[in-house]
């Protein structure tokens, strides 16, 4: 059996993860009085999660010379604003597992029954409310972190109020209309939907943050409060690009994975009706009463798992798989592009290997 090519890069991300989490955890946790909210805020933290943002972010920052743990307080902040975003959208995909646990809604609806005696619906509705508030707490977290720049490690109390003002004015803004136009195209007409569309979607979704994560690390690397300094940009640039293909990949994985590895349903996205590279790819090279059936298939919450299970196949027959993960290897040789302005070091391999990781990967 050959040696796995990520084994290194696994390790180090471990060990940021490692050094994160203690952070969280040890050094600033923060305070809830109510043991639910405790629990819904730690619960994803602590159920593990591959930690990519907060590592890519410190790996950006040793990529221009600079100190990485000075950037341990952006990075606790960038995995607990990433937490906020999967626990919001999870309510919102009607998801039951996330890293495999129950997601915060449905495990506290559970909670609720258990320990209020509610009925169902009441309960049900204590669980929507916890997962919504649980995410109100991690921003207010992340946002309080981001002051340890200044305040603790020192850097530039200036970068510092910038990035926090990057993070909450415009990532937030641009990830939550992403969000939006996810749900929108979801209910968009197939035969609407171009992959233009589907690529601007996944950029705002879930590259702004992974853009962000590089800009952070660069500009906390430099001291430098300009985060849109050439340096900076390019280490942005790449990051963001990278972020769009791995959930080009993500996409992939939840037609080709398997739950267990996934720690979520697959299969879950067809039912939402997302509409995908995978979906567009496929239909395509599809007949038309192949067509008819996924076009009705799509987001019908009264589609059978068989007939789940039918539309699944029919993407891994028709090509679409191959389609999204070609886009997906386009964007990051884009992205190597800008990495190729930085200087060679231990670093930059990292980056480069986790671009080549993030579309090779299988969870």
């Amino acid at each position: 059996m050959s040696a796995d090519p990520f084994a290194r890069l696994k390790e180090e991300v471990a060990r940021r993860e490692s050094r994160v989490k203690a952070f969280l955890f040890e050094q600033k946790p923060i305070e809830i009085s109510h043991p639910h909210l405790n629990d819904a805020v730690y619960s994803y933290l602590k159920a593990g999660g591959k930690s990519l943002r907060p590592a890519v972010l410190m790996f950006a920052c040793g990529a221009v010379g600079g100190d990485e743990e000075k950037a341990l307080p952006a990075a606790a902040a960038v995995e607990v604003f990433h937490t906020f975003t999967l626990v919001h959208d999870d309510i919102i995909d009607r998801d039951e597992l996330r890293r495999g646990v129950p997601t915060v809604h449905v495990d506290f609806a559970r909670r609720a029954r258990e320990d209020f005696g509610y009925d169902a619906e009441t309960a049900a509705h204590y669980g929507l409310a916890l997962a919504i508030l649980a995410g109100d707490i991690q921003q207010a977290w992340a946002s309080s972190l981001m002051t340890e720049l200044y305040t603790t490690y020192g850097r530039s109390p200036v970068l510092a109020l910038n990035l926090i003002n990057e993070l909450f004015r415009h990532v937030q803004t641009t990830l939550v209309n992403g969000e939006t136009l996810d749900i929108v195209l979801s209910r968009t007409p197939l035969d609407q939907v171009t992959d233009a569309q589907i690529l601007e979607m996944l950029r705002q979704k879930t590259g702004v943050l992974y853009e962000f994560a590089g800009r952070a690390g660069a500009a906390i690397g430099l001291d430098e409060p300009n985060l849109k300094a050439p340096l900076v940009e390019a280490v942005a640039r790449f990051t963001g690009k990278v972020g769009v293909a791995f959930q080009v990949q993500d996409d992939v994985l939840a037609i080709t994975g398997e739950t267990a590895k996934l720690g979520k349903k697959v299969g879950n996205d067809v039912r939402e009706g997302k509409r995908t590279l995978v979906v567009t790819g496929s239909l395509r090279n599809m007949d038309a009463k192949q067509q008819a059936f996924m076009t009705e298939t799509l987001g019908s919450e009264d589609a059978s798992d068989d007939q789940i299970q039918e539309v699944i196949q029919l993407m891994k027959d028709s090509g679409g798989i191959d389609y999204a993960r070609g886009v997906a290897r386009k964007a990051i040789d884009e992205a190597l592009e800008s990495l190729d302005r930085l200087p060679d070091s231990p670093y930059r391999a990292l980056l480069h290997d986790w671009a080549d990781y993030l579309i090779n990967r299988e969870l």
